[in-house]
């Protein structure tokens, strides 16, 4: 199985969207990236899962969902209820860390993996005393979170290189603006999980988008 992972990113106003997003992408891909704003933590507002929404995982495809939401416990536990598999909250969005710790440990208790998500702004050090409680580190490459099409910030590249130095096996995601133009570099500093949300919706040919990004990102490894 290849190390890179490439996952189209949906922002549903729905969970009808969510479905028609499966359709367009699970002939290729194996993991659909939700992103979830309550209109506070980010300033733009999507579906949020509700007790009884349901959503079809199997072995050869999964959810991930991305909480972009103030106190995001209860979110999450209503989302991997619905059969999310994977679960990224901000570090930014719990009071404090102790609070993002037992949420993280809750949440792995349920049998997801976990990502904790940082804002561009927030220094890594913020990381040290959660790494053991998640399974990932999902870093925002854009300023302006929630939506789709927000500009790249060449920043990243020191940040995720800076990050993987420290430490070397932990997986680290970028989020926001992955395109052919910069995915190659994103994994020589380190990266390999790619949420990609505006590429391969603008493409008329989402699959050979796809394509593209995974062969040039394993290219750089």
């Amino acid at each position: 199985m290849s190390v890179i992972q490439i996952i189209p990113t949906v922002v549903p106003r729905s969970i009808e969207d969510i479905i028609r997003a499966r359709e367009r992408y699970s002939s290729f891909a194996r993991e659909l990236h939700i992103d979830i704003a309550d209109g506070v933590f980010a300033k733009h507002t999507t579906w949020m899962p509700e007790e009884g929404d349901q959503l079809l995982s199997t072995d050869d495809f999964s959810y991930s969902a991305h909480l972009m939401v103030l106190s995001p416990y209860d979110a999450g536990m209503r989302t991997i209820r619905a059969g999310v598999k994977t679960l990224v909250a901000h570090l930014e969005s719990f009071a404090d860390e102790d609070d993002a710790r037992r949420a993280f440990e809750m949440w792995r208790g349920e049998n997801v993996s976990v990502g904790v998500a940082l804002l561009l702004e927030t220094p890594l050090a913020a990381l040290k005393p959660i790494l053991s409680s998640v399974d990932f580190v999902h870093l925002m490459s854009i300023e302006t979170i929630g939506t789709q099409g927000a500009p790249f910030d060449s920043g990243i590249y020191d940040r995720v290189q800076e990050l993987h130095v420290l430490h070397p096996e932990l997986l680290i995601a970028i989020d926001g603006g992955v395109s052919e133009q910069n995915i190659e570099e994103l994994v020589r500093a380190g990266a390999r999980r790619f949420s990609v949300g505006a590429a391969p919706l603008k493409s008329e040919r989402s699959e050979d988008t796809y394509n593209t990004l995974k062969r040039l990102a394993e290219s750089a490894l």
